[in-house]
């Protein structure tokens, strides 16, 4: 059994602890900041440069050994495994940039002799695999705060989502202002500070991150505890987008620049002035009236660190009685179904019904299950598809400078996230409106993108990146309390990382299949015949990605589809899950 910490303060120190380590999960976000290295250094062309794409989002999306570890090991453990993939993968890479070594060890390099494997022998192995096991460290992080702290808040799971989800939207900007300011837009020190820095703070952090007793009851003060939060969250996005843009604008000083660095930090600690505020001013909760409070089991009450006062896990409110309501019910049912299986007339145990604990198993029968799967496919696999391919889609327009693409698109991204998870956490509980109907509108919104892409326009590059950035967010903030209201959860860290397949299966077939294919076909049609070598060719105008962006636009227009069928077959669920307006948790999903 994992030992909970109880009282209301350690839940929001892991959150605070948890924002850092999402924001170093976002690790996988620095591909187009070194990709241009590897390009000239290893003499790639543009097809074996989205192939080394493909590997940073299998290795960020593939966590089915996290998601099923966090049931069995505590999270520090999962830290701990993310920190070691970190520094071996992000390692391999700095040593090949960096030219510190002529070539890779002779153990890495496999010549694969079999035709399923012959593909790698084009796209270097030891760095495909170095890739990967880098960029995975992204799902060990990501998963060990985003699993602790969902159950830590179960009731609040659409804000803490679209909280946690935002900083690692951001992460890519954050990452974006430390390579400019820090390390002079270097990407050997990059590399360098992603395998030293990023282990260091899952050491710092890791005591932090950790399960809490839930509170089960609405506070009006955790309420403002994630308003805080969030409000936190938009002036560190606007901060870091603003100072990225001026820096290269005004071109500032050593000085100011490290302070502008400074001022970030400070930012991001943020989160933890609420585990301080608490800490100095004790919320004291009066004594409910014993007319109007049915006796509680011990079971029931939580002890604040090591105060005497005790407090109710549920408190009398509306809310509270609709939970109350409701578990009586399961339990009714529960009661007849052990009368049943007692009397012989079941012999197997009940199916789950959606909202309620799904096991793994179980899950992948429901259509629900694989329509979000492929709704979310969709919309994350194009989006990443351009993000991989921002550098060359930004110079094949007109535009030299990755940085400012890949900052505006990682602001956008964070306030898709953070919006998301407001938004659909407003009207779920208002209008008891399924929240992929907000995936249906920005997959809508996402077809007109492609197609302004596609147009290649003069300037329209920033806008189709920041609208993409949006879009691209909602999917992430979207899909992860959908899957936890819909499966429950107790396997929700399997659940989460399953969807997550998404995306590198998209960037397989959108990114590696397609745009390369299409960019270098179009680069060799635009080349001098004359020339030397044709490796590291390049590709400029508007036919590079044309063809790519009518196909992505293709995709969202059946990925809409999708969505529309789903969120009308899981609203009946939303009505049942939501009715009067609070979130009623089911019994089967405490932990």
């Amino acid at each position: 059994m994992v030992n909970l910490k109880a009282g209301t303060r350690p839940p929001w120190v892991g959150l605070g602890a948890a924002v850092w380590v999402q924001i170093a999960s976002g690790n996988a976000y620095n591909f187009p900041l070194y990709s241009h290295s590897l390009k000239s250094v290893l003499g790639f062309n543009q097809h074996q440069l989205t192939m080394l794409g493909v590997a940073n989002d299998v290795g960020e999306n593939v966590g089915l050994i996290p998601g099923i570890a966090c049931n069995k090991l505590p999270p520090w453990v999962i830290l701990l495994i993310g920190a070691f993939a970190c520094f071996f993968g992000y390692g391999v890479l700095w040593l090949a940039v960096s030219s510190k070594v002529q070539s890779m060890p002779y153990w890495l390099r496999v010549e694969a002799e079999w035709t399923l494997f012959t593909w790698f022998r084009d796209y270097q192995i030891d760095l495909w695999l170095a890739l990967c096991v880098a960029t995975n460290s992204s799902a060990w992080l990501s998963t060990a705060v985003l699993v602790t702290n969902m159950r830590n808040f179960p009731l609040s799971r659409g804000t803490v989502a679209g909280i946690l989800k935002g900083y690692g939207g951001i992460s890519a900007a954050v990452f974006t202002e430390i390579y400019s300011t820090l390390l002079r837009n270097s990407s050997s020190k990059l590399l360098m500070f992603l395998a030293l820095g990023i282990p260091v703070l899952c050491f710092i952090v890791m005591y932090f991150v950790r399960a809490c007793t839930p509170a089960l009851g609405e506070d009006s003060s955790e309420h403002a505890h994630f308003l805080f939060t969030q409000g936190a969250l938009i002036v560190l996005g606007l901060y870091v987008l603003t100072t990225t843009i001026l820096n290269h604008i005004f071109h500032f000083s050593a000085l100011i620049s490290n302070t502008f660095l400074v001022i970030m930090v400070v930012l991001l600690m943020a989160p933890f002035a609420i585990p301080i505020k608490m800490t100095f001013h004790r919320i004291r909760v009066s004594k409910p009236e014993m007319h109007h409070q049915p006796v509680e089991s011990s079971d029931s009450l939580i002890q604040e660190d090591n105060a005497d006062k005790t407090e109710p896990l549920l408190k009398s409110s509306s809310s509270a009685a609709a939970l109350g309501s409701f578990r009586e019910n399961v339990e009714a049912s529960e009661v007849a179904m052990l009368l049943a299986e007692g009397e012989g007339a079941v012999k197997k145990r009940r199916r789950p019904k959606r909202g309620e604990d799904f096991r793994f198993t179980e899950a992948l029968i429901k259509a629900d299950f694989w329509l979000l799967f492929f709704v979310y496919f969709v919309g994350v696999g194009s989006g990443v598809t351009v993000l991989n391919n921002l550098a060359q889609i930004g110079s094949a327009q007109g535009v030299h400078d990755t940085t400012i693409l890949l900052s505006l698109f990682s602001f956008c991204n964070f306030l898709g996230r953070l919006g998301g998870g407001i938004v659909s956490e407003h009207f779920v509980r208002s209008k008891t409106i399924p929240r992929t109907i907000w995936m249906t509108c920005t997959q809508v919104m996402m077809i007109i993108i492609y197609l302004l892409f596609a147009s290649s326009f003069d300037g329209i590059v920033y806008a189709a990146t920041a609208l993409l950035g949006i879009c691209y967010g909602v999917q992430f903030s979207i899909m992860i309390p959908t899957v936890s209201e819909l499966f429950g959860l107790k396997h929700f860290g399997l659940f989460y990382n399953f969807m997550s397949l998404g995306n590198p299966l998209g960037a397989f077939l959108f990114s590696g299949l397609l745009a390369g294919y299409v960019y270098d076909t179009e680069a060799a049609k635009q080349q001098v015949p004359n020339l030397l070598s044709s490796s590291s060719i390049s590709c400029s105008g508007p036919n590079c990605f044309r063809l790519t962006f009518l196909v992505l636009a293709g995709a969202c227009g059946f990925g809409s589809i999708l969505s529309v069928i789903l969120t009308r077959r899981i609203r009946p669920v939303y009505e049942m899950l939501y009715a009067g307006g609070s979130f009623r948790l089911p019994q089967a999903s405490i932990h």
